[in-house]
């Protein structure tokens, strides 16, 4: 079924499909065809963002893997420990309290508290990312790539730096990712096919109300 485009959600265009994912739900449908043009055409019609068209990494055959998360470091600063460990409890929280169906959308407002502060350094920004990856190994739940960035945002914005969460699509195979940027946009501590990921979250669908 075509889904009703909205301003909370996000296409990305493939060399052969659309992928739609409604930040609010976490619903992701890729379209194809007929369905695609629909969709497009519903899009221009609407209060939505425009598709972002990602780039292609060229074949990959599907052979490589993304990550859920890369190993964690060295044991960080004490302070930064005591936050990591604050931020990656309340992401847990926050993703477990309230209605199933709204678990993404809860994490993306989460994430995106710091939108408005001045981006993060890449030294900062990689001590923010090793941090709560050293506290995710602390806390015996499930910590992907999602509740990572997520709250390795936070942490960053705990700390008056923010503007770094990235949510985006790869294809070939189509996959989706979430990672931290610096102020150069460039990923953090990620693996190099992280660039295979073009970000779509290009604002915040939410707006600066939260719900």
């Amino acid at each position: 079924m075509i889904p009703v485009p909205t301003a909370e959600t996000r296409t990305a265009i493939t060399d052969r499909a659309g992928v739609v994912v409604n930040y609010r739900t976490g619903a992701t449908v890729v379209l194809t065809g007929g369905a695609l043009d629909e969709w497009l055409s519903a899009v221009r019609q609407a209060n939505a963002p425009e598709p972002v068209t990602v780039t292609s990494p060229g074949a990959s055959w599907g052979t490589h893997e993304t990550a859920a998360r890369l190993e964690a470091h060295v044991a960080p600063p004490w302070a930064w420990r005591v936050a990591a460990l604050a931020c990656v409890a309340l992401t847990l929280t926050i993703r477990q309290t309230g209605r199933s169906e709204r678990r993404f959308g809860r994490l993306v407002r989460l994430a995106g508290v710091g939108d408005a502060l001045p981006p993060a350094g890449t030294a900062h920004a990689r001590a923010a990312v090793r941090s709560v990856r050293w506290a995710a190994r602390a806390i015996p739940a499930r910590v992907a790539c999602l509740e990572e960035s997520t709250a390795a945002s936070l942490l960053l914005a705990a700390g008056g730096r923010g503007n770094a969460w990235r949510h985006g699509v790869a294809a070939d195979p189509i996959r989706l990712h979430a990672w931290i940027s610096d102020e150069h946009g460039r990923p953090v501590d990620e693996p190099g096919h992280t660039d295979d990921y073009t970000p779509i979250n290009t604002s915040n669908p939410f707006g600066a109300e939260p719900r």
